[in-house]
């Protein structure tokens, strides 16, 4: 069924700019594949008469937007979030593994899912690149609840054989076929996709990164994800397990990992052979500024992925990232880029910050043109924003004099409040009537 939206409309274009209509019209309606897309955007004035017959649902005061792109978060340390540790490395130990152990019941991932699918929601967060953790089951769980909400949706099984507790760490071979039957039974279906998943370098052998570069070769339209360069207690180690690579980074490449929809997360502490590796495998970073502050890992360097001209997007990174929000990791990513002491500081516009987590995030996927931008011919999943949700907020928003200021306001002093609906495809969901 074909049905229009009216109210403010936030869209991006091809060249990263964002589109702005005070008085727009969204229409949503089914492409000939029967797919939900936006048939057509823009001026109330514009678009209104080219489908008179279409009912339009009024919306006064609110904004249109396209749904978040979360390329990086782990929906088994939901749980986790905001739990104390001295840095990277210990909060694995003293709480991510023993937690993610309990993921071998299916019941408790199902459970887990079922929360983690509404709290995305809730939030805004349409679409999300995410890890399951190393128990098949927990990545059934997960694509389950997905496709029963029509989300578009990727994971994958956490490969780790070694340097992991009992509970977490996988067999070599074992690993690697329960992979393989996992792609095959889900990548592909409805707006699924699957993640071929080494946990990061140290934890897997390199027979598993091996037989994970194997499968990355053989199945080339899944996504890879990883972690690199986050941490410098990390990088040491990664350096010490694989003295013959040039780099932390390099060990993936040297393994067949590095290609298009292949994301890392992190990418902190890189020099400009790394940047221009990842540039030159057109593979991606999941700036995740929250977790990195949060950690006291670093801070990513958008000046030098810039000169280099490597892609990135945001990720919120939960449980090491402290919100599911992305008003919060905007903002995160704004500090981050304004540290100028151990990199060249700039300020981050509230354009770019906002095309980072929706049409940005989905070109680094290699979804662009599919989901992020409210384009006619993407997917119709958006979110209706009420810049009126808290006393400030529509305190400052009314006073905003340009977009700039009007979208930095809601980067700022935004939270779940101010997601007031999101729509997946055929599906309202999360703060929904």
């Amino acid at each position: 069924m074909t049905h229009a939206y009216r109210a403010a409309l936030l869209r991006f274009a091809d060249d990263r700019s964002a589109l702005y209509e005070e008085d727009g019209l969204l229409v949503v309606g089914p492409d000939a594949e029967g797919r939900q897309v936006v048939l057509a955007a823009g001026a109330y004035g514009a678009v209104a008469p080219r489908y008179p017959q279409v009912p339009v649902e009024h919306l006064p005061g609110r904004i249109l937007a396209p749904g978040f792109v979360d390329m990086h978060i782990h929906y088994p340390q939901t749980d986790i979030v905001g739990a104390p540790a001295e840095g990277l490395l210990p909060w694995l130990e003293t709480y991510t593994f023993p937690h993610e152990s309990r993921f071998d019941d299916p019941a408790f991932a199902a459970e887990v899912a079922t929360f983690f699918a509404d709290e995305l929601l809730r939030n805004g967060v349409t679409t999300a690149l995410t890890f399951a953790t190393s128990h098949p089951q927990s990545v059934d769980a997960l694509f389950a609840e997905a496709q029963r909400r029509q989300m578009r949706l990727i994971t994958g099984k956490v490969l780790q054989d070694r340097h992991s507790p009992d509970g977490v760490r996988d067999r070599t071979e074992q690993s690697l076929q329960d992979t393989e039957s996992l792609i095959r039974k889900w990548h592909g279906v409805d707006r699924l996709g699957y993640a071929i998943t080494p946990r990061f370098a140290p934890t897997s052998t390199e027979a598993q990164l091996r037989g994970a570069g194997d499968l990355a070769a053989q199945y080339a339209d899944t996504w890879i994800q990883s972690h690199v360069a986050e941490n410098l207690g990390e990088i040491a180690w990664a350096r010490e397990l694989f003295p013959a690579s040039r780099s932390y980074l390099a060990v993936y490449d040297d393994f067949g990992l590095m290609r298009e929809r292949a994301v890392y997360a992190h990418c902190i502490h890189f020099d400009d052979d790394d940047r221009a590796l990842m540039r030159d495998r057109r593979t991606v970073a999941a700036v995740s500024p929250t977790s990195n502050l949060f950690l006291g890992s670093g801070f990513f360097d958008y000046a030098g992925a810039d000169r280099v001209g490597f892609g990135y997007g945001l990720a919120s990174d939960v449980g090491g990232g402290t919100s599911f929000s992305p008003f919060a990791t905007m903002l995160a990513a704004y500090y981050v880029g304004r540290e100028g002491q151990t990199k060249p500081g700039l300020s981050l516009s509230p354009q770019h910050l906002w095309w980072q987590h929706t049409a940005g995030a989905a070109a680094a996927l290699g979804l662009g043109g599919t989901i992020g931008s409210l384009q006619p011919g993407t997917e119709a999943d958006f979110v209706v924003l009420n810049p009126k949700a808290t006393p400030l907020l529509a305190r400052r928003t009314a006073q905003a004099q340009n977009l700039d200021e009007l979208l930095f306001a809601m980067i700022v002093l935004g939270d779940d409040r101010l997601i007031e609906r999101t729509v997946i495809s055929q599906a309202s969901a999360a703060g929904s009537e």
